[in-house]
């Protein structure tokens, strides 16, 4: 009994279920499925359902009758004017009108890779050949040698085993090499010069002649004047010499830098001033065709002299003339470029086949 009641009120409950859930359930649909206004009929709105966007039908043509073609506007152009305005300014250096010109920045170079510093192998010293000795005096330095006789002061070390300092002592004799040039008195070289070595005019001073039996040789000729000479130091037989004119001594005899030399002396006297032959002999030249001496006059004397007598103002003898010592052949000029009246005076005498230079302050009288 008990368990139909159960039954009875359980078929109850879902009954009520049931039923609840009918009620509920929409009598209509949430989109409405009758026509609305503007879809074929104007059918009033369902409250509840919003208002839908309005539709306008297409007009109603009648069959067999073409629509109008449709033709778009024509574009409108815009509007154009003349525009009055000023021409651009010519482009100019360091205006500010344009832009700079592009920057191209520099290469990049790397640095080359740090190396080791090479060191120069030391050269094996030139050979020299020995030549004629030269004999040194007091007051003389190796320096003073190497330079009178065009020689590199370590070429007479390393011929003379002279040591690292090139020391001397008077009366040694220096070997020179054989290509040594005597180009006269050096301040520092006083000796005298040595036979068999070559002067600047391609000669060389000969030895002496063999003595006869049972006398000695004579000495090798001397540049250098004799300290107690008072008229002439010419050898005994010679030419002996006098001044040509009285005057000042503007420049001597030897090396006067840069590689020039002075083959004689320059005496300075007024202008005008009567120049003498210096010894008798006949005069075989006149003219101003030698360079840098102006008008010269050149007389030959017997024994191999000749002198030559340079910037003169005029000349007063012939060519072949023979002439005595203290004739007169010309005139003081001013052509030496000694800022003064002067003349350029020369003793030669022959070496061989050249006439070489004598500093005339060791012929002429003091």
């Amino acid at each position: 009994m008990r368990f139909a009641n159960w039954i009875r009120a359980g078929a109850i409950a879902l009954a009520g279920l049931a039923a609840t859930a009918c009620a509920s359930y929409p009598t209509e649909p949430v989109y409405s499925t009758r026509p609305m206004p503007g879809y074929g009929g104007n059918q009033p709105v369902q409250p509840g359902y919003g208002t839908p966007p309005a539709y306008n039908p297409p007009a109603y043509t009648p069959p067999g009758v073409q629509p109008p073609t449709y033709e778009s506007p024509p574009p409108i152009a815009a509007p154009t004017e003349r525009i009055e305005g000023g021409a651009l300014p010519p482009p100019s250096s360091g205006s500010n009108n344009y832009p700079p010109p592009a920057y191209n920045p520099p290469s990049y170079n790397p640095p080359a890779p740090a190396t080791s510093p090479s060191y120069a192998t030391p050269s094996a010293p030139m050979s020299v050949s020995a030549g004629a000795a030269y004999v040194i005096q007091p007051g003389d330095t190796i320096s003073g040698v190497g330079r009178r006789f065009q020689t590199p002061v370590q070429n007479l070390i390393d011929l003379n085993g002279l040591g690292p300092r090139g020391a001397i002592t008077v009366g040694q004799s220096i070997i020179l090499p054989d290509s040594a040039l005597d180009t006269g008195r050096d301040p520092y070289a006083t000796g005298p010069a040595p036979v068999g070595v070559r002067v600047p005019e391609n000669g060389m001073i000969p030895p002496p002649p063999p003595p006869p039996s049972g006398n000695p040789a004579a000495p090798p000729p001397s540049r250098e004047p004799a300290a107690t000479a008072q008229t002439s130091v010419a050898p005994a037989g010679s030419t002996v010499f006098q001044w040509p004119v009285r005057g000042d001594i503007l420049r001597r005899f030897g090396p006067v830098g840069m590689g020039e030399r002075n083959n004689g002396i320059n005496i300075g006297a007024a202008a005008g001033a009567a120049v003498g032959a210096a010894a008798g002999g006949r005069v075989s030249y006149i003219g101003d065709d030698l360079p840098g001496q102006g008008l010269t006059v050149l007389i030959t004397h017997r024994d191999g002299w000749r002198t030559v007598y340079g910037h003169l103002g005029s000349a007063t003898v012939r060519d072949g003339d023979d002439v005595r010592a203290g004739q007169q052949i010309g005139t003081v000029g001013l052509t030496a470029g000694d800022g003064r009246p002067s003349i350029h005076f020369e003793t030669r005498r022959m070496q061989g086949d050249q006439p070489t230079a004598i500093d005339p302050l060791t012929v002429l009288p003091r």
